[in-house]
């Protein structure tokens, strides 16, 4: 674990020796960063192209383009991406002429896999900082709702009190965003912000994951550790999912959110720690005291402020918002133009319920961006039971009707157990139908469904539907 969110920082490394390159991958990789490479000056300026980095660490010495030629064309090309220069102990000079020039830091060959890691950890902090101070772009909440604006205000008012936060909410709602503002408008912000994913890490290893170890004090420990508690001294922690801790982890955290002191497993050293505590979950917390699987003394010290995150359905206003966001936000970052939000794929949205909330909405945008042709997204592209699709014939599911809707007493029932064999029958009878009311043209049938070329000419030969031959060759 470490201090990159989650998500990762992409880093660029540029070398034309291979060895180089498998070591500074291997290293950044275990910090959690997402490594691009490249073996030479001219193949990361390719790289730069095709996605978004948020680091360039190169050497100097190259055949072709050198690094000082790839920073005076980054600095042109890319104004504001930080860049390390990796340089030989008898070319320090260089590297120090290379920072007056526009690099933020260097680092001598051979490195320290540690300082390499200090090193890109503070450049990546100090940069977010600049872009935050000049107007950037800041990670922040998207949606104009009522109830948005409200959790935008409470978390303004809770940032700066060194308090405790308890966030509560469904899955996808968007906690973990929270804990980030919340950590980015305190005054803890300079300092390192730790993510614990609490439900997915074993109970076994939770313990020293969070309290660290000393070497000895169990198989495998073959030196000292700390844990996370400790290295986000100064900082944040985020315990993602508290409500799956064990009993014996709650009684651990109680008393060091009691008293501030951890000891490492196997140590008898008690160790001062000053860090703030988000925790967050999507369970009901508060049955689970109820029940007594979880510690009613523990929740009142995590919950000294309470913020709930809404669910997307109750804040449907924000969706086209968010989705212009996500849609735009996956093309910037893909190096792709930008995909267009049709009108029916905007209504498609809206009518859906989205049961995994924010990260169900921007996992299939994304999808369907990746899916759509001609630059612009319709509502098959998203591949969902969407009410209100034009193209229903080609939803994979049939759609759901709203939860107050009463079933009409005309319509006929489809007998259990036969219903995927009615939608595929249904869905062929509707193809059939636009073909003939085409002439069996499909390039215009395709717009009376409201679908791609490509995806009806894909149908047709999932349900092999026979084209008449006088017009096979015409498509």
């Amino acid at each position: 674990m470490n201090s990159a969110p989650r998500e990762g920082k992409h880093v660029l490394v540029v070398d034309d020796d291979p060895h180089i390159l498998e070591v500074l991958d291997a290293r950044l990789a275990s910090a959690g960063y997402l490594v691009v490479q490249a073996a030479s000056g001219e193949e990361a300026l390719e790289r730069l192209k095709t996605g978004i980095v948020d680091l360039v660490i190169s050497d100097i010495r190259m055949p072709g383009m050198d690094g000082m030629k790839l920073l005076e064309f980054i600095e042109k090309l890319h104004p504001g991406l930080p860049m390390i220069l990796l340089t030989a102990h008898g070319s320090i000079s260089g590297a120090v002429d290379a920072m007056k020039h526009g690099a933020v830091d260097y680092l001598t060959k051979p490195f320290d896999g540690r300082e390499l890691l200090a090193k890109v950890a503070s450049v990546l902090a100090k940069s977010g900082r600049r872009e935050e101070a000049r107007g950037g772009r800041v990670v922040s909440f998207v949606g104009e709702s009522r109830a948005m604006k409200e959790l935008a205000a409470l978390v303004d008012r809770v940032a700066p009190r060194d308090v405790n936060v308890l966030v509560l909410g469904e899955s996808g709602t968007g906690k973990e965003l929270v804990a980030h503002l919340i950590h980015e408008k305190s005054a803890r912000h300079a300092g390192p912000l730790l993510i614990v994913d609490c439900g997915s890490t074993p109970a076994g290893l939770l313990e020293s994951e969070l309290f660290g170890h000393v070497k000895g004090s169990f198989t495998h420990a073959v030196k000292d550790k700390k844990g996370l508690i400790e290295q986000a001294n100064q900082g944040t922690l985020f315990l993602d999912e508290i409500g799956n801790i064990s009993s014996e982890m709650q009684v651990r955290l109680l008393r060091f959110l009691e008293n501030h002191r951890i000891r490492r497993i196997g140590d008898v050293r008690e160790i001062q720690v000053d860090c703030r505590v988000i925790a967050a979950t999507n369970a009901d917390i508060f049955q689970e005291v109820a029940g007594g699987r979880f510690r009613e003394d523990l929740l009142y010290r995590l919950k000294v402020v309470t913020i709930h995150v809404p669910p997307l359905r109750e804040r449907r206003e924000d969706i086209p918002g968010l989705a212009e966001h996500f849609v735009s936000d996956f093309c910037r970052r893909q190096g792709i133009p930008l995909v267009a939000l049709h009108p029916d794929t905007v209504s498609a949205i809206l009518a859906y319920s989205w049961p995994g909330n924010v990260r169900e909405l921007k996992n299939t945008l994304e999808g369907g961006v990746v899916l759509c042709s001609g630059g612009t997204l319709l509502p098959v592209d998203l591949q969902l039971p969407l009410p209100g699709v034009r193209a229903s014939a080609f939803a994979p599911f049939a759609p759901a009707p709203p939860a107050s809707a009463a079933p009409t007493p005309s319509a006929p029932q489809a007998p259990e157990g036969n219903h995927s064999l009615s939608l595929e029958e249904s869905e062929k009878k509707a193809i059939i139908r636009a073909l003939e009311e085409s002439g069996w043209v499909q390039k215009d049938a395709a717009p009376l469904l409201g679908v791609s070329r490509r995806a009806l000419n894909y149908k047709i030969q999932k349900y092999a539907i026979e084209i008449p031959r006088r017009r096979a060759g015409r498509k």
